[in-house]
């Protein structure tokens, strides 16, 4: 029997998840070894491994995608295995042969297995002969109005890239147009195929791990039903509602369909469950899964560990897996602004501090001072709370994420959780459709007062600037300091809602800065990075921290983010109407067909494509008019706030000689 000791890993991955594994290796004395591009040269998995490896360039696919510059990489390293962490070349059955074609040894299934379920058109046959549950396929070719509505999905990747609902037939032939390039140009392979699209379905799947002795693990079911663009936000396990008979066919499900591939290490095989309680077959995930942690707090186990074990040829700790105990939550905290499409942020991340405390877990690949930039996923951190039962965890990583500090950009914290408070989350009304029915109310001012939390900042940064050069600061009522008394007046603009608050205070003659017309507000404490105000009766402490003219206000029950604004504004910051800036930096992938200077368009028509940090996001007409100018041009690298177009618009603009393709959300 084979028995490969590892000594030295490298794993062929970044951020977040080559971080978590570097945490197994040093408890298990094993040493590390990092890669990295040159965006990533100061990044946290670099800081944190033993050595490190450099991957000349910033874009994944002349770095990260890189198969044979890794496997050069761990060869040069002297390390003795490979882990491919999630995403990259996990799945990427060539690179699993290099590796061993190298003497290395791959912390992943066997090649054969990657090859089988790298398609999800042939995994599908292969499940069908092993009798796992499928949605029956549908040719696009013969699809009639009973077909509707239809999904279209990438053969060859998933995370949303290539997938399409589809609900009028006239729209079928321009989506699976669409599909078909954003999966070539996603995964390289432009094969799309369609099945029926199940409303209000729920994603639930099965964690398992194999090894070399014949023995298969189904570690309980977890349950991804919240998503945006089809990629998910919030994962639990176990996966609620579902009754005994329901868990107990997916977990056959899913160990048949691991024998059936000769599996071998972690794996996950994901289910679509219908409203009325039918799954059906997904895919199979050949790698570790972005929400293992929950499945780990749930059974107390380490899945790296387990890799680690199995790929070193030993068997599984015993035949059957453990009890699982509890209940366990996941929340991805994204730099991305969900009222704004979703769109991703970059820029300097200043801070990121979760509390710490009994069931909570923190794993991410940034600290503060890090900069989040353009070339990969906007994930900053997985925050998990672990408890007894399903509301204490949800209770406790809802309460977790509003105690967090994160400065820097726009983030989804809020969304997160306004998502584990909301009715139908508690209640376990789980489906994939949540964020399409709740997002405007998830993203509507809620908790907290940002008027206060402003006239937080502007006392802070009074306080600051009473101070002498390197002398100390009044940091409570009762201190003495000589200073003007007359009314001053600052402006903030919220972020991201763009309100402004305008504040104005003075400071009598005990320093301590007070509010001017601020009825049932009464100063308490006030320090730089402190004040304890008295509202209506009841005391609450603001926390404030200020970077340059940003300014982030922390609380008890919401957190702010400000600019601070010059008393006057420069007419010259406007921009000409019709106007099509770039919303964030990134590379303009393909304009519409026959988009050129000159050419009618559409109110809301889409004109461009830019991707950033892994996704596709289309610049729309903002008017009905002539396109007037055109900057952009596939493959151009961009830079927030880019002149992309210029629409000049016409009340009587004729119809669009551009094609309008019918867009899904």
């Amino acid at each position: 029997m084979r028995s490969d000791v590892i000594q030295t890993l490298l794993v062929a991955n970044r951020g977040e998840i080559a971080c978590r594994i570097f945490r197994t290796c040093r408890d298990l004395g094993i040493t590390t070894v990092a890669v990295y591009s040159d965006a990533d040269a100061g990044a946290l998995h670099v800081r944190e491994a033993d050595l490190a490896v450099r991957l000349p360039g910033a874009a994944p696919g002349d770095t990260y995608l890189r198969g044979d510059l890794v496997v050069a990489a761990a060869l040069a390293a002297g390390a003795d295995a490979v882990h491919p962490g999630y995403g990259f070349l996990s799945e990427n059955a060539a690179f699993a042969a290099a590796v061993q074609d190298a003497g290395l040894v791959w912390v992943g299934p066997p090649v054969k297995a990657i090859e089988l379920m790298a398609s999800k058109t042939r995994a599908k046959e292969l499940m069908a002969g092993a009798g796992v549950p499928l949605l029956a396929p549908v040719d696009p070719a013969t699809a009639g109005p009973g077909d509707l509505p239809l999904l279209l999905k990438a053969a060859a990747g998933g995370g949303g890239r290539g997938m399409r609902i589809v609900r009028e037939l006239d729209a079928l032939p321009g989506e699976l147009l669409a599909a078909a390039a954003e999966a070539a140009s996603a995964f390289g392979d432009g094969e799309v195929f369609a099945e029926p699209y199940v409303e209000r379905g729920r994603h639930v799947e099965v964690q398992v791990m194999a090894d070399d002795h014949d023995t298969v693990w189904a570690l309980g079911t977890r349950d991804c039903s919240l998503q945006r663009r089809h990629q998910k936000v919030i994962e639990e396990a176990p996966a609620p509602g579902l009754d005994g008979a329901l868990r107990t066919r997916l977990h056959e499900a899913a160990v048949a369909a691991a024998r059936a591939v000769g599996y071998r290490g972690a794996g996950t095989v994901e289910f679509l469950v219908s409203a009325e309680g039918r799954p059906y077959f997904l895919e199979m995930n050949t790698r570790l899964q972005v929400e293992h942690p929950v499945t780990e707090a749930v059974f107390g186990l380490d899945l790296v560990a387990l890799q680690l074990r199995v790929a070193e040829g030993e068997p599984l700790p015993a035949p059957e897996p453990p009890q699982p105990s509890g209940h366990a939550v996941e929340a991805r905290l994204y730099a991305e602004d969900p009222a704004r499409d979703w769109q991703p942020q970059t820029g300097e991340l200043h801070a990121l501090q979760v509390p710490e405390g009994p069931g909570l877990r923190l794993d991410t690949g940034y600290t503060g001072g890090d900069t989040i930039g353009v070339h990969y996923d906007p994930m900053l951190a997985k925050v998990i709370a672990h408890a007894p039962t399903r509301p204490e965890a949800v209770r406790l990583l809802a309460r977790a994420l509003e105690r967090a500090r994160v400065h820097g950009p726009v983030t989804n914290r809020d969304l997160l959780v306004r998502s584990l408070r909301h009715p139908d989350f508690a209640a376990a009304r789980l489906d994939t459709g949540f964020y399409d029915r709740h997002l405007g109310e998830l993203t509507a001012p809620g908790a907290g007062d940002p008027a206060t939390a402003a006239l937080a900042a502007a006392l802070a940064s009074a306080v600051r600037g009473t101070a002498a050069p390197g002398g100390p600061v009044p940091a409570r009522l009762g201190a003495w300091r000589n200073v003007p008394s007359q009314p001053q007046v600052k402006r903030y603009r919220g972020e991201p809602d763009g309100v402004v608050h305008e504040v104005a205070h003075h400071t009598p003659r005990t320093g301590v800065p007070q509010p001017h017309n601020a009825p049932g507000v009464r100063v308490v404490a006030a320090a730089p990075d402190r004040v304890t105000l008295e509202v209506d009766g009841v005391t609450r402490h603001f926390a404030v921290t200020a970077h340059g003219d940003r300014v982030h206000v922390d609380a008890t029950d919401a957190s702010h983010t400000f600019t601070a604004l010059p008393r006057f504004t420069d007419p010259a910051t406007h921009t000409a109407p019709g106007s099509l800036l770039a919303p964030m930096p990134g590379t303009v992938v393909r304009l519409a067909e026959g988009l050129a200077a000159g050419v009618a368009v559409e109110a809301g028509q889409p004109l461009i494509w830019l991707e950033a940090m892994k996704m596709e996001h289309r610049i729309l007409a903002p008017a009905s008019g002539t396109l007037a100018a055109l900057h952009a041009a596939p493959g151009h690298q961009v830079e927030v706030g880019a002149l992309l177009a210029v629409v000049q618009e016409d009340p009587a603009a004729t119809p669009a000689t551009v094609p309008v393709p019918e867009e899904t959300a």
